[in-house]
């Protein structure tokens, strides 16, 4: 397992690169060109100015997350080849720097969603969190309105300027089902998987988050047997997942265990986090421990010991913590926190592996 930390960029985050590069174990930077509209082509010397920050600090930049894709791509438009071209060439340029994995996602409109972003649990600290009947019941313009509200800092998946076109992008997914959206998706990997496998770099697919249907709008990664289907619309070591344990973890139906049991070839990229879920679907982040959310965190990272796994993970979406003024859910603390909880669990499970194998005395 290879330990990366999301980064946003010089001036659009809290954390520095040093901070990062003291979390024991921390290789490299997980980033992306977040003033790069979606459909656009990066620029080389944008990329460039990314690697030479990260060679500074000793750090690798090999996943990107996110290469945004954009909507006329998911809804199918004749416009979309052009977009793809613009994909294409945007790889290209990013094998040039040591890119292996792109994480991306195939969600209309939203990205992942929540309601509030400062909700207290019961030791003081904040977090995310989704109430399912506060969804049911809000405008969409209003909860974009609530999740930009205040914020200095990007927030990803949640461009103003793309969602400034919200009416327009609702109505254009009006009469779009899922078995479309699956469509428009093999469409788009068809054509971009053989590119990355050229530039040998592994495609991962974000799951929906939450994983189910919102505000009308299909969603189709959304558990073990969609994942199933998704990577057999073009078989290839290159078309992966990112999987989400959080994500995942949101519909306590998912078993991730058996997730990375069943996928672990084609998962060069996880994303390890935990959420408790209420009975009635309300969920908030909690700490990355076990016992402190309903998602089987050590039995995960147990599955990915066992697996040998050899891509790369990184902690998910921490709390607010010890007064950390931050982008909502990537603040320092308890991100760093998290990942000390993963190596030690991998840690010892690794070294029960190993002594079963003979290798540790």
């Amino acid at each position: 397992m290879k330990m990366v930390f999301r980064w946003f960029g010089e001036g659009n985050d809290t954390v520095s690169l040093d901070q990062i590069r003291q979390i024991p174990g921390v290789e490299g930077i997980v980033w992306s060109l977040h003033d790069v509209p979606a459909g656009e082509e990066w620029p080389m010397d944008k990329i460039m100015a990314v690697k030479e920050q990260a060679d500074r600090a000793g750090l690798h930049l090999k996943v990107v997350e996110s290469v945004n894709i954009h909507e006329d791509i998911k809804l199918g438009l004749p416009s979309r080849d052009l977009y793809i071209d613009n994909y294409k060439k945007t790889i290209a340029k990013l094998a040039q720097v040591g890119v292996k994995v792109i994480c991306y996602n195939f969600m209309p409109v939203f990205d992942w969603l929540r309601t509030d972003l400062h909700k207290e649990l019961e030791d003081g600290s904040t977090a995310l969190f989704y109430e399912k009947s506060k969804i049911a019941d809000i405008d969409p313009f209003d909860l974009v309105k609530e999740i930009n509200k205040n914020s200095k800092l990007t927030m990803p998946g949640w461009e103003p300027e793309r969602l400034a076109h919200l009416t327009k992008l609702f109505e254009a997914y009006k009469g779009v089902s899922q078995e479309d959206l699956w469509a428009n998706c093999k469409y788009f990997l068809d054509e971009i998987i053989p590119v990355a496998a050229q530039h040998d770099i592994k495609m991962a697919i974000h799951p929906d988050d939450p994983p189910w249907p919102i505000f009308g709008l299909p969603r189709i990664i959304t558990g073990q047997d969609n994942i199933r289907r998704f990577l057999s619309l073009h078989d290839s070591p290159y078309n992966g997942i990112t999987l989400c344990s959080g994500s995942m973890g949101a519909n306590p139906e998912n078993d991730i265990v058996s997730m990375v049991h069943e996928f672990i070839d084609r998962i060069p990229f996880t994303h390890i986090r935990n959420v408790r879920v209420y009975e009635n679907g309300d969920f908030i982040e909690t700490s990355h421990r076990t016992q402190d959310g309903t998602v089987d965190i050590a039995g995960i990272v147990q599955a990915y010991a066992e697996e040998g796994f050899e891509g790369f993970a990184r902690p998910d979406h921490g709390r607010h913590i010890w007064d950390e003024q931050c982008r909502p859910g990537y603040g320092l603390y308890d991100r760093a926190l998290g990942i000390m909880y993963l190596w030690g669990v991998w840690d010892s499970h690794r070294r029960t592996v190993e002594a079963a194998k003979g290798s540790v005395k």
